[in-house]
């Protein structure tokens, strides 16, 4: 597969997630992008709607009911919520893949998606073939599947930031986990929303979705899948004064185990083959400028006297928190180099 284009389809190519996989798609170099729908910008050249494209994508956005993803080898779903799931049974039938940047599959309990979506999933048998896209993760599973939930932002740094821990059973699940995390506006999506109009986001920080943000579910069922146990998630999400960026500050009470393992030592043995997350040396604490543009996490330990442990994890949530997840998960599902259209380096400043 290394020698031959992957035929690319964009259902929703006019959001941030959209645009964003099309900047790392573009010089990517075993792709084509045969389509980018968009309902209401049918026949516009992409690059009018992004000049930042201009010279590196030529696609014109088409109707989805006039365009042929079923030519597509897979398709991305930058899409709201419902979307994918109505249409992948159709592409999984003409051998085309899906990964959805939306939450269609990422909750494995139809009941809880109803519950926390507002509706009924259409494809329940499909679901339970979905893969959770977390390459650092399910790699293996990746490689085979055909259908990939792209985990939400939130998700993926807490995940990352405590699988160490749970996978050597280090954690004492008699006090909560908690995860205090911050994301810049961008995470709303491209969208009018009073919310995120510079007047009300700009020189402002403020906590949301205290009484059930939507993640919170998606986080809780894979840490408990990975922990292997039932335990409690404390989830407070911030809107702070920036486009993008995420920083997600984890708070965890220590298993007795824990008192004679270098924890430093465990995280940089259990990422050191992962070139998209880095664990920072002792001490360096992690900020959001480090990771901007860029697929990388960064990760920071300080562990404190009473037993607890924090962990600081840094990520821009367009990039490894949503579209380059996405690619990197592609480039696992086609046995291409894992960074290919991945190797940015961060912007700065």
């Amino acid at each position: 597969m290394l020698n031959k284009k992957v035929k690319v389809g964009i259902v929703g190519g006019t959001g941030y997630t959209g645009v964003e996989l099309l900047r790392l798609l573009a010089n990517h170099p075993n792709v084509e992008i045969v389509a980018v729908t968009s309902r209401g910008d049918a026949g516009l050249p992409v690059a009018d709607m992004f000049p930042s494209l201009r010279g590196y994508i030529n696609v014109v956005f088409s109707d989805p009911e006039n365009t042929d993803l079923a030519e597509c080898d897979v398709v991305f779903f930058a899409t709201p919520h419902g979307v994918a799931m109505n249409q992948t049974p159709t592409l999984l039938l003409a051998d085309t893949k899906v990964i959805d940047l939306a939450a269609d599959f990422r909750l494995q309990d139809v009941v809880a998606f109803k519950k926390w979506y507002e509706m009924t999933h259409s494809c329940p048998d499909v679901l339970k073939e979905a893969v959770y896209g977390i390459p650092e993760l399910n790699r293996d599973k990746i490689k085979s599947a055909n259908v990939i939930a792209n985990p939400g932002c939130y998700p993926t740094t807490v995940l990352l930031g405590l699988v160490p821990l749970l996978e050597q059973k280090l954690i004492d699940f008699s006090s909560p986990i908690i995860a205090d995390a911050k994301s810049g506006v961008s995470g709303a999506g491209r969208k009018a929303s009073v919310a995120t109009l510079f007047a009300e986001a700009s020189d402002n920080m403020k906590a949301y979705g205290l009484s059930g943000h939507r993640h919170h579910p998606e986080i809780d069922a894979q840490l408990k899948q990975l922990a292997g146990n039932e335990l409690q998630f404390i989830f407070v999400p911030h809107l702070i004064p920036m486009i993008r960026g995420m920083l997600s500050t984890l708070y965890i009470k220590l298993a007795d185990s824990a008192k004679n393992v270098d924890l430093q030592s465990l995280y940089e043995e259990r990422y050191a083959t992962e070139y998209f997350v880095d664990v920072l040396p002792q001490g360096v604490l992690p900020e959001t400028r480090s990771v901007r543009g860029s697929n990388h996490l960064r990760i920071a330990l300080q562990q404190q006297v009473n037993g607890y442990l924090t962990i600081v994890v840094v990520q821009d949530n367009l990039v490894k928190g949503a579209a380059g997840q996405a690619v990197q998960n592609m480039n696992v599902m086609f046995e291409l180099d894992e960074k290919a259209g991945l190797d940015v380096v961060p912007l700065m400043p």
